[in-house]
């Protein structure tokens, strides 16, 4: 199981969905300064969402059609609106990850480990001058398990 996470972290391997994420993740890392180490984690992220927006505009990944009538909720990570009856769009800004690359690697992980609500990711939007990444996940009803198991109050004794 590791070196498969190895491999689909490093992009010699596939997950569901892969492309747009794996591509845009290989940019940013190939893209990266030697001198990476020495700088602080705001300032590589500032440059990082740069590369990332000349990317976006080189590769035309800019998604322009998000119905914000649609709003569904949003919690500390990202906001939700459907999309149709079958699946949701979530916007997020990677703010609780140290860098792109890191949300990149997470979407990728998910997509591993949960594939049946695994994420594409669209393109990107940008919200008052914010970059957000613009993923397609299938609509889970709250009454649908999908393979987890909900237990109330939980814990070991």
């Amino acid at each position: 199981m590791k070196d498969d996470i190895q491999h689909i972290l490093s992009g010699t391997s596939q997950v569901k969905y892969h492309h747009l994420i794996q591509t845009t993740c290989s940019y940013l890392k190939g893209s990266q300064g030697a001198s990476s180490m020495a700088k602080d984690q705001q300032q590589l992220k500032e440059e990082e969402t740069t590369r990332l927006i000349d990317y976006i505009v080189y590769q035309k990944l800019w998604v322009e059609n998000i119905n914000i009538d649609n709003y569904v909720s949003q919690g500390a990570e990202q906001k939700v609106y459907l999309k149709d009856g079958y699946n949701v769009l979530k916007l997020n800004d990677a703010i609780y990850y140290a860098s792109w690359v890191d949300y990149f690697h997470s979407l990728l992980l998910n997509n591993l480990f949960f594939p049946d609500t695994a994420y594409n990711l669209l393109g990107f939007y940008s919200v008052t001058g914010l970059i957000h990444a613009v993923v397609e996940q299938p609509f889970v009803k709250a009454t649908e398990k999908n393979g987890f198991e909900y237990r109330k109050n939980f814990s070991r004794k």
